[in-house]
């Protein structure tokens, strides 16, 4: 499917970012041509740079050689046309999984969420529209948040799902969809992050409510969503990962395991959930199984089957509320993703693999 393909990731030093990285240089869907990532931190670009160079010592040559490499780096910003026009001219894949994430800074910065979550797919569409570029396939990045928006995050990340869908109408030789994920297990600025920092400076571990609920998805759970829209997804179409979902009080309780920490209840965030939506009641009429993950229909009838031709699968919301992991099933999850691991993951770097 990538197989010398020209492909485009914007936010590529995000966690997301480099699991895409890592998992496409591996040939498991093709050997690219090219990879271009698009980013505003030079910083953590030369770092992944020197990284993927194996270079212990940095000098002008890993600069120099950029653009002769199979990943290619450029210093840009989703909310600047020209730099995303720019950076579209050869792409043949793109992958957008630049954002504004943070719910709290979001809440105290709403415009800035808008320039990022909400222009810059806008300006991936235009590009594409008006410069007549032959982009095949447009993936953006969404989240639970964008169901049932309540936070200003969410409703950046509505509205770029609804960008995406109608760009299908007005571009239709580009495929346009997206995947939409919750809590993604260790990315940076996540819950296991903290919980650990926490545990590590001997506590206390801060929890929201008692009641809170989270989706758990690994960076490579994530990644395998994005590959499966790849290959079966459709126009307009919004690719939904089937995962378990836990009690935070429990993911404490797992990671605190034996150790004398106490746990603090801090009331919720400004903008914060108690549970996440996937699928809310209204896109459960139009939510239907393929394989192993729920995809929901474009709402757009331009885009659409029958209503009568889907088979759907959810009679109400699709919530991290029901059907919770047990204490044992989080315990081997965790271990499973190496989460319980203390001495490997003392540094943020391994935590974020």
């Amino acid at each position: 499917m990538l197989n010398d393909k020209t492909v485009l990731i914007t936010g590529i030093t995000g966690s997301l970012g480099k699991a895409l990285v890592r998992r496409i240089l591996s040939g498991e869907m093709g050997m690219p041509k090219k990879i271009i990532g698009l980013s505003r931190d030079e910083a953590k670009q030369h770092q992944m740079r020197v990284e993927y160079m194996n270079r212990r010592a940095v000098t002008d040559e890993v600069i120099y050689q950029n653009f002769s490499q199979r990943l290619e780096f450029r210093i840009g910003d989703v909310r600047d046309f020209h730099s995303v026009a720019s950076a579209l001219r050869t792409a043949d894949i793109v992958f957008n999984a630049a954002a504004m994430k943070q719910v709290p800074t979001c809440e105290y910065f709403p415009y800035e969420a808008v320039l990022t979550n909400i222009s810059g797919p806008q300006n991936i569409c235009r590009a594409i529209l008006e410069h007549n570029l032959p982009v095949e396939l447009v993936i953006g990045i969404s989240t639970d948040k964008a169901c049932k928006p309540v936070n200003v995050m969410g409703m950046t990340k509505a509205m770029q799902e609804r960008i995406f869908t109608t760009a299908n109408v007005n571009s239709p030789n580009t495929r346009f969809s997206c995947v939409r994920y919750g809590n993604v297990l260790a990315s940076r600025g996540s819950v296991v992050p903290l919980f650990l920092d926490q545990i590590r400076s001997g506590g206390p571990v801060t929890i929201t409510t008692e009641t809170m609920t989270r989706f758990l998805l690994s960076l490579e759970d994530a990644v395998d969503v994005v590959f499966e829209s790849v290959r079966k997804g459709k126009r307009g179409e919004t690719y939904i990962p089937r995962v378990p979902a836990a009690l935070m009080v429990d993911l404490a309780r797992v990671l605190i395991g034996d150790r004398k920490i106490e746990t603090k209840v801090t009331g919720i965030r400004p903008g914060e959930k108690v549970h996440e939506i996937l699928v809310s009641e209204e896109e459960c009429q139009r939510t239907f199984r393929r394989d192993d993950y729920y995809v929901i229909a474009p709402i757009l009838p331009e885009l659409s089957e029958s209503p009568a031709a889907i088979q759907t699968c959810f009679d109400g919301e699709y919530s991290s509320a029901d059907n919770l992991i047990s204490v044992d099933g989080l315990r081997d999850l965790l271990g499973k993703n190496g989460l319980l691991d203390f001495e490997a993951l003392s540094h943020e770097d391994e935590v974020l693999r």
